[in-house]
């Protein structure tokens, strides 16, 4: 039985480094970790909610890169005022986006909002599981989608020219890494 399962592996093994070479030959373009909390922060401060109901402030983001789903997020802070509160609360919130290639300005752009975790030691636990169910479809709307990056011409001449666009965006430990594949038609 170990013995087919080493044969079936030693057969494999030609395939996955020809699959290896292959995706390192591909062209890429690298986006610094730099580049990326500066194209985050200045989407914030944002502010909304519901009137008479919640008020929320949300500023200081913070880079989160999760190479391990492949997003990109960040730590931000949130000031929460609003009816429930007699005072404006103080609570931090991770939220993590998708990341796509939009050709038609050539932008990498952060897109599907998702809400991780929101951290508010001094809320009361009502208004806490309130401001969860809530949270997701306000940040969604008020935050859309982030440019990222946008690139010029120059960048992507060359693989213009070799019939390739932007095809895979993998977020790594420093950054976010553009793998450049065949044209689509579109």
């Amino acid at each position: 039985m170990h013995r087919r399962l080493l044969i079936a592996a030693l057969a494999c093994l030609p395939v996955a480094r020809a699959l290896a070479q292959a995706d390192a030959a591909r062209p890429r373009h690298k986006i610094h970790a730099r580049e990326l909390h500066h194209a985050l922060s200045a989407r914030f401060p944002v502010r909304f909610g519901v009137t008479g109901i919640v008020d929320l402030r949300i500023s200081a983001p913070r880079l989160l890169l999760l190479p391990s789903r492949n997003l990109l997020g960040a730590g931000l802070v949130a000031q929460i005022g609003g009816m429930p509160m007699q005072e404006t609360q103080s609570a931090e919130l991770d939220i993590a986006f998708a990341l796509r290639y939009e050709p038609s300005d050539r932008t990498v752009r952060a897109h599907q909002l998702e809400v991780l975790g929101l951290r508010a030691p001094g809320l009361l636990p009502d208004t806490a599981q309130l401001l969860q169910r809530v949270l997701p479809k306000l940040a969604r709307d008020a935050v859309g989608e982030i440019v990222l990056h946008r690139f010029a011409a120059g960048e992507l001449a060359l693989p213009e020219t070799m019939g390739l666009e932007p095809d895979e965006i993998r977020v790594v430990d420093d950054g976010v890494v553009v793998l450049f594949g065949p044209k689509q038609r579109r």
